[in-house]
């Protein structure tokens, strides 16, 4: 088995045998796929097995897996520079895409990925108040920053963790960590901490640890508060920008944030970050400002040419997201009714084109992580076996997130409806 030995040849030179800890299937059981290549709605292994893939790297490929335009647009650029080390033409290009379509930037710095995003992102904020505390919430991933660490995400989650290692108790008690959809300690924290906040961090929706759709006056009251007091409203978008439409949650949720984190699909695919907001605050930035951020291979002219050509897509194809909208919807009604009419009960929620099974039956909104219970976990991983043997590769963790995208054609959803439920009953 091509697979085993790959996993094994992996396993005894690097950490768990991957280079980020979900891949390891250690929560659902099994080896990790050992991917070859990957076309569409597809992803083929190292035995050549196909599955129909629900993970699509996590989130960027909204296009699905090697979508022409950006391939043939990538080939070009291979032969005309692969790294540069000064401006390129490829950067301006891709940062006035995003100016004209993300509504709350003005101005925009490209990094190498989410996390560096973020992480530039509060030191902004910190540099621009003078202040040092940071809120968060539970369960919330701003990638792996050491204070956006403690209690964050589906990584930590599924190794059963609250934070990691190395993660000091000074950077820890800079962070202040609240619960989802708790509005009054959102308050009672700004009424005593206020002047020492420098930022709120949120993703757009959060979707790192389970989809944990807000509502609006938990949004809003985030971005009052944080006016009231001074503080700046960080809204991580390195999902949902370009996601649930060309202006994100922004637009969704009709937020104006100081600062806007993106990664992701404004790479197509490839490592990507950025960081964006209106002109005074990132005028605060090197060469212009005080607050430093470098980096070697930022605005890397392969990543900004998948990205351009994303943005191109589906800027022009007005139409895209109500598609994958509508798709998703369909095909998670028919999984949902699968599941029940297998035993099985489920919860799937999802927003634009995104979607998340939870294997229990939920008679209210589930906006916190503790909403889930360990069986509905314990049950995931049954069903991500399942799955994988006929075929389909759901996300490898009861705490991940699965996504459509253009390439998933009723046909293929279809085939994959009948493969969970061959698996089910198998």
């Amino acid at each position: 088995m091509k697979t085993e030995n790959w996993v094994n040849r992996a396993s005894k030179i690097m950490p768990g045998g991957v280079s980020s800890p979900v891949r390891s299937m250690k929560s659902v059981g099994g080896y990790p796929i050992v991917a070859i290549d990957a076309s569409g709605a597809w992803l083929r292994d190292a035995d050549g097995r196909k599955f129909i893939d629900f993970c699509m790297s996590f989130g960027p490929l909204i296009l699905g897996h090697s979508p022409k335009q950006v391939v043939d647009e990538l080939e070009k650029q291979v032969h005309a520079g692969t790294s540069y080390g000064t401006l390129s033409t490829k950067e301006v290009e891709l940062a006035e895409l995003i100016v004209n379509s993300h509504p709350a930037v003005d101005w925009v710095r490209f990094v190498n990925s989410g996390t560096e995003a973020v992480m530039s992102a509060i030191r902004l904020a910190r540099g621009h108040t003078g202040r040092n505390l940071i809120v968060k919430f539970d369960g919330t991933y701003h990638g792996h920053a050491d204070s956006m660490l403690v209690k964050g995400g589906s990584g930590l989650a599924t190794l059963g963790i609250s934070s990691s290692a190395g993660v000091t108790e000074v950077t820890a008690n800079e962070t202040i960590v609240l619960s989802l959809a708790d509005i009054d300690a959102l308050k009672n924290t700004f009424e005593q901490l206020g002047d020492s906040i420098a930022a709120v961090i949120i993703e757009g929706i959060p979707a790192n640890n389970g989809l944990l759709l807000q509502n609006r006056e938990f949004m809003h009251t985030i971005q009052k508060l944080c006016k009231v007091y001074g503080a700046l409203f960080i809204l991580d978008e390195v999902i949902t920008g370009y996601r649930v439409g060309l202006g994100g949650a922004t637009d969704y949720y009709n937020l104006k944030p100081d600062i806007v984190t993106l990664g992701k699909i404004i790479g197509g695919g490839l490592p990507v970050g950025a960081y964006g907001d209106r002109r005074d605050l990132m005028e605060e930035i090197a060469p212009l400002g005080p607050v430093y951020q470098a980096g070697t291979l930022s605005g890397n002219p392969l990543a900004m040419v998948a990205g351009i050509q994303t943005l191109k897509r589906l800027k022009e194809d007005k139409e895209i997201y109500n598609r994958l909208h509508e798709t998703t919807i369909e095909f998670t009604t028919a999984l949902h009714s699968l599941l029940e009419d297998n035993g099985i009960e489920s919860t799937i929620v999802n927003v634009a084109s995104l979607f998340w099974p939870v294997l229990q039956d939920s008679h209210e909104e589930i906006r916190r992580p503790d909403q889930v219970n360990t069986h509905a976990v314990e049950k995931y991983g049954v069903l991500h076996r399942s799955s994988m043997k006929q075929g389909v590769y759901l996300p490898p963790s009861a705490y991940e997130v699965s996504f459509l995208s253009t390439a998933h054609s009723n046909e293929v959803l279809t085939d994959a409806l009948s493969k969970i439920e061959r698996g089910i009953q198998s």
